[in-house]
């Protein structure tokens, strides 16, 4: 029941809500959750490097509405709208339909695991300790407010002959608590010698606490702070 290694997979209609919003036939299902992944992966690939944290997709008759999610809003808006009108263009063609942007500011990127697994890869591949890396983000989480941070690395770590795995955790990581706030993000770094995997949960506290008793509580546990672990495998 635990064993999932992704947790929103397991709390997605329970505490949180899917990432795409429609409904469809079975004639038009499987075309339209391909045309949600080609659209995230069109997105994705044009900000490579503007933290975009989550795309969000509603369709209704007349239009799809994308909504994303990014640390630099700017980046992908541009001067005067520019970049985000190509963009709107750019799908537009890319799936023949009506399509509506709109961004929203991630506030605290440090406590958004996507945004940490993108950062630790770019620190990878300019060639960083990996364990200095893996150190420096999970302090600058908890510091940012997070209940528990956890980080797992796969593959040829440190250019080593045989891949291995590498865990670092700080915090608590409820995995089977529905109503715990673990929020989950993977990306992989390009290195000379090959891809390294990033998997990084974090606990923002509680879904059903307003977000002052959450941040109260973060202030709480860095009193009490738990020592880091480390794993190997």
């Amino acid at each position: 029941m635990g064993q999932k290694v992704r947790p929103t997979g397991f709390r997605t209609g329970i505490m949180c809500d899917w990432q795409s919003q429609w409904f469809a036939g079975k004639a038009d299902f499987s075309e339209l959750l391909l045309e949600d992944a080609k659209v995230r992966a069109f997105v994705k690939k044009k900000f490579k490097r503007s933290g975009i944290s989550k795309i969000r997709i509603e369709r209704t008759r007349e239009r799809v509405t994308v909504h994303i999610h990014s640390a630099k809003v700017g980046v992908i808006i541009g001067k005067k709208g520019a970049e985000i009108d190509k963009l709107t263009k750019d799908l537009e063609d890319l799936t023949h339909r009506h399509i509506e942007v709109k961004t929203y500011e991630v506030n605290n990127p440090m406590t958004d695991p996507q945004l940490i697994s993108e950062d630790i890869a770019e620190q990878l591949e300019k060639r960083s300790s990996f364990r200095k890396t893996m150190k420096r983000a999970i302090d600058q989480s908890m510091e940012a407010g997070a209940r528990g941070v956890r980080i797992q690395l796969s593959g040829r770590l440190g250019g080593s002959e045989m891949a291995r795995c590498e865990s670092n955790m700080a915090g608590s990581i409820p995995l089977s608590t529905l109503r715990a706030k673990v929020e989950y993000g993977f990306t992989e770094a390009a290195t000379a010698q090959g891809h390294i995997g990033i998997k990084v949960w974090v606990n923002n506290g509680d879904y059903l606490m307003t977000e002052e008793q959450n941040n109260a509580n973060a202030q709480a546990s860095k009193v009490s702070k738990k020592p880091t672990r480390q794993g190997k495998r």
